[in-house]
């Protein structure tokens, strides 16, 4: 009668130490993503959702905005004085807010927005809502913080148009600023403090518990059948490819015109068309955009970097010929729209 060879005692020891290695593996990997999602939370936020410390997370392409963030408020109520004071410009003339309406969606009205001495830009001014969410700042992406993206507005002379040096002594005549600064930073009244100080109260503005987020959390009827159709649609035609995560944009670059060319049928390229080509001098990297933010989007006409789009529903057709390379009905047009109106959001100066 055959009988089955036994295995020799070495090799089952083999084994039994190759599964506990690939159960130990298994462990380590997974503590590393831990560790990893924790030291990739930014350390000066905490996040709240729902009344619990933690972001709220839904089987979505697209995230609900957190419904609080801990930030310093004397900080934030620093930054606030600063970001309406027109002192932060050559002229006296020009403040944050002169670019970036609150009650406007945090952009601007106008195509390219008027700057210090008169001077007009060469791009659309982008919301100053939910910055906070998004990977790259600008256009084209140049600023990886608030902070940088601060210093390069506050001496760019097309913009703000003054030294530090020069603001600093304007601030320190002013003691309500002298004495703020004393409070909220050790060392007083600095260009890093001032920087700080705005970035601080831009974190702020962000903009929760939109109706499509209080769908996201559960909440069926926030939407109307119309809105859940024109979600849908947007995720059918490819539109959540680029346009998603919380901010349902802002974390990606892409080229204007992947299905046709948009500058040509347009005419006149300009520097500013050139987008992220103008700051890595790469071939490939021209008419490339950081990806916008979608938030609020009804509130912020006119549309594109080059303010060419009055309309929510032109801006959305424009996509979808050069992005897309498709024809939309004016029906789904109309309904998509629907459905980008609920992406605006709560805060008190947001109406």
């Amino acid at each position: 009668m055959y009988q089955k060879p036994s295995i020799p005692f070495s090799i089952l020891n083999r084994r039994v130490l190759r599964r506990l290695y690939l159960v130990a593996l298994v462990i380590v990997a997974t503590l590393v993503a831990i560790w990893w999602e924790k030291v990739q939370t930014p350390q000066s936020i905490t996040v709240t959702a729902l009344a619990q410390p933690q972001t709220f997370v839904v089987d979505e392409p697209i995230q609900p905005i957190p419904l609080k963030l801990a930030l310093n408020q004397s900080k934030v109520a620093l930054g606030k004085t600063l970001f309406r004071d027109p002192r932060l410009s050559a002229d006296n003339r020009v403040s944050c807010l002169s670019c970036h309406h609150l009650s406007r969606g945090g952009a601007d009205d106008k195509a390219f927005s008027f700057g210090v001495n008169g001077n007009v830009g060469n791009i659309n001014a982008p919301t100053i809502y939910n910055t906070e969410f998004n990977a790259h700042l600008n256009w084209n992406g140049k600023y990886e913080t608030l902070e940088d993206f601060i210093q390069a507005v506050i001496q760019n002379p097309m913009e703000m148009g003054i030294q530090w040096s020069v603001l600093r002594q304007k601030l320190q005549q002013s003691p309500k600023y002298t004495q703020a600064f004393a409070k909220n930073y050790s060392d007083g009244l600095t260009a890093a403090n001032i920087k700080n100080a705005i970035a601080t109260y831009v974190r702020s503005l962000y903009t929760p518990n939109s109706r499509f987020d209080q769908y996201l959390r559960g909440n069926k009827k926030a939407l109307t059948d119309a809105e859940k159709e024109g979600y849908r649609l947007f995720k059918a035609n490819g539109c959540v490819s680029c346009h998603q995560g919380m901010n349902v944009g802002g974390n990606l670059y892409q080229k204007f015109g992947i299905m046709g060319d948009y500058f040509r049928d347009r005419g006149n390229i300009t520097q500013a068309d050139l987008g992220r080509y103008n700051v890595t001098q790469d071939e490939a990297d021209k008419f490339v955009f950081r990806v916008p933010s979608l938030r609020n989007v009804a509130l912020t006409s006119p549309y594109f970097h080059d303010g060419s789009v009055k309309t929510l529903e032109g801006a959305i057709r424009v996509m979808a010929k050069y992005e897309l390379g498709r024809s939309l009905s004016d029906k789904d047009t109309l309904l998509i729209a629907q459905f980008l109106r609920t992406l605006t959001g709560e805060h008190p100066e947001l109406n």
